[in-house]
């Protein structure tokens, strides 16, 4: 990955519905270029995906919780059932798999603190191989979706 792979990378991720003309144009490449370096930054996997970002707030989610889960067993089977069932569950938007206890940490959004203790009492802790869970509250969001820096 060269500095101009690196300028392509930043100009997507500040907009992602730019037209490879307009990418080339920003980043002083020709469209066939351009158009390349796109298509291959894509096929490696490095750009994996485009998607709207939307506002929780926006589309009446306006609670948001961080969970630490910490699994009774550690074997390959339950952390196996567990994330496969996280998976289901779509208020869950980030979920990360964390060293020592807890085991895990997940990111959930509901419409509301009702909404989100239904869904801690009949569907988090009903998650396989759940030992606990502990939760807190999200104050504020200081720095959300931040650009990978390159």
């Amino acid at each position: 990955m060269d500095e101009a792979d690196r300028k392509i990378l930043a100009e997507l991720q500040r907009d992602g519905r730019l037209t490879v003309t307009e990418l080339g144009e920003r980043i002083g490449l020709s469209l066939s270029p351009c158009h390349r370096r796109v298509r291959a930054l894509e096929q490696s996997g490095v750009i994996s995906a485009y998607r709207a970002q939307v506002d929780p707030t926006k589309v009446g989610l306006n609670f948001s919780a961080i969970v630490f889960v910490t699994l009774g067993d550690g074997n390959s089977d339950s952390v196996r059932a567990f994330e496969t069932a996280l998976m289901e569950v779509p208020q869950i938007v980030q979920a990360q798999r964390l060293f020592g206890d807890p085991d895990y940490m997940l990111h959930v959004l509901s419409r509301d603190l009702s909404h989100f203790r239904e869904l801690y009492d009949e569907c988090l802790s009903a998650l396989p191989g759940v030992q606990r869970l502990t939760s807190t509250l999200v104050m504020k969001n200081i720095v959300l979706n931040r650009p990978v820096p390159l």
